[in-house]
């Protein structure tokens, strides 16, 4: 994490690819930051209150404050979810105590 800490990001989400290229978008309305990768590496474009990019397996975690907004997923020809069994599964966890890579 950077200077931000587990109280003032105190919720998590995780998106866990299923092997299908996907793209992804979360706004939340408090502060948002990827955990435990460098988004240029990942290529996920993250500011201040919204982050997005593409995975395809494992798994993207970005621990956010305040509530979340909003979560778009589509597959990789736009189908979104649910309507496709390819995109990811988003996993919300509000007060998620700070592990070892999360």
């Amino acid at each position: 994490m950077s200077a931000e800490t587990p109280d003032t990001l105190p919720h998590l989400v995780t998106i866990v690819g299923r092997g299908v290229s996907s793209n992804y978008e979360i706004t939340v309305d408090g502060e948002i930051e990827l955990v435990g990768a460098d988004p240029l590496e990942e290529a996920t474009v993250v500011t201040d209150h919204a982050a997005e990019g593409a995975v395809d397996t494992g798994v993207m975690r970005f621990r956010f404050s305040g509530q979340m907004a909003n979560v778009q997923i589509a597959d990789w020809n736009g189908v979104p979810a649910p309507e496709s069994p390819s995109t990811p599964e988003v996993h919300i966890d509000y007060g998620a105590p700070v592990q070892a890579g999360n």
